[in-house]
């Protein structure tokens, strides 16, 4: 991973990024990290955010974000049914956190997000999810890579040196709204 945003930094070029988010918490670590390497746009797409009310929250918090940081970041909201989730964890649903519910619910975004990424012909997908010490790192990098198409997977694990408690620390710093489940 670090080899690679070196030789970005060395090549002088900018590749494009679509950057999956869940909220603006989770990605502010990323973003900051990443935007000096890649154009990024973001690419929101939840439908396991439920009631409505909090994935249009979580969305605006995004927004929110991306101005107080002043980035250049388009940000593209994809606002699906809850039941695009229920559908694919159909069978897990009363399994908890760390499970193959979340690995399915990681598994029906990542299809979308390398969809579109290589149907937009973008240069890279990722996610922002990998920040969070209650996913799975080790799967969201495997089904990265076995939904990689055109777009190239950039494989990492944001939680490391310390991200997690950055964007915490960000997030208190941009006063944002941080969901409690």
């Amino acid at each position: 991973f670090k080899n690679l945003l070196e030789n970005i930094k060395k090549s002088g070029k900018r590749p494009t990024l679509l950057l999956h988010s869940c909220c603006g918490p989770c990605s502010s670590y990323v973003l900051n990290m990443l935007n000096d390497y890649f154009k990024i746009t973001i690419f929101y797409y939840n439908p396991n955010i439920f009631p409505h009310e909090e994935f249009i929250k979580r969305y605006n918090v995004q927004l929110e974000l991306i101005k107080k940081m002043n980035l250049d970041i388009d940000v593209i909201m994809i606002d699906e049914d809850y039941n695009v989730y229920l559908d694919a964890v159909s069978g897990y649903t009363n399994l908890g956190e760390g499970s193959m519910r979340c690995y399915k619910c990681y598994e029906f975004r990542f299809k979308k997000l390398s969809e579109y990424a290589s149907i937009n012909n973008f240069d890279y997908f990722s996610t922002v999810m990998s920040v969070s010490p209650y996913k799975s790192s080790k799967w969201i990098n495997e089904l990265g890579i076995m939904y990689q198409d055109k777009a190239i997977f950039l494989y990492s694990n944001f939680k490391k040196e310390n991200g997690y408690k950055e964007s915490i620390r960000m997030s208190k710093e941009y006063n944002l709204y941080r969901q409690d489940w």
